[in-house]
């Protein structure tokens, strides 16, 4: 199975935390060498008329102003898709009931493990 494989079953638990109302945050760790680009955030905005999330670029010299952006979740993904193994080697879902982590390895494996949850309430961008 591809790290891609195996990052889409990672992706579902997002879309099932987001169903639940339990999703709190995602994070892209790991950074690849020193780029200016030191993570990657996706914050929930629960609304009534639906849920989008609030994308950061956080980056790595104070002089450089993260940017920020509103996006449904479907529009996250090729973003967060496209920072994979070529930025980050992991990411990190953190809901109110488990943090779940998506890792690729030096051989281009991927794998999800699970822990006790960081949020215990979910808190809005």
């Amino acid at each position: 199975m591809t790290y891609q494989d195996v990052f889409m079953e990672f992706w579902e638990q997002v879309k099932a935390s987001i169903a639940a109302g339990t999703f709190a945050k995602l994070t892209m760790a790991k950074t690849i060498g020193k780029p200016e680009l030191k993570n990657i955030f996706l914050r929930p905005i629960y609304a009534e008329d639906g849920f989008t999330v609030m994308l950061k670029y956080s980056f790595r010299l104070r002089e450089t102003e993260d940017i920020e952006e509103e996006l449904t979740l479907e529009e996250a993904l090729p973003i967060i898709k496209s920072h994979l193994k070529t930025h980050f080697l992991s990411v990190l879902l953190f809901t109110t009931t488990k943090d779940v982590t998506f890792k690729v390895n030096k051989k281009g494996m991927g794998s999800i493990t699970e822990n006790h949850p960081t949020f215990k309430n979910v808190i809005q961008a």
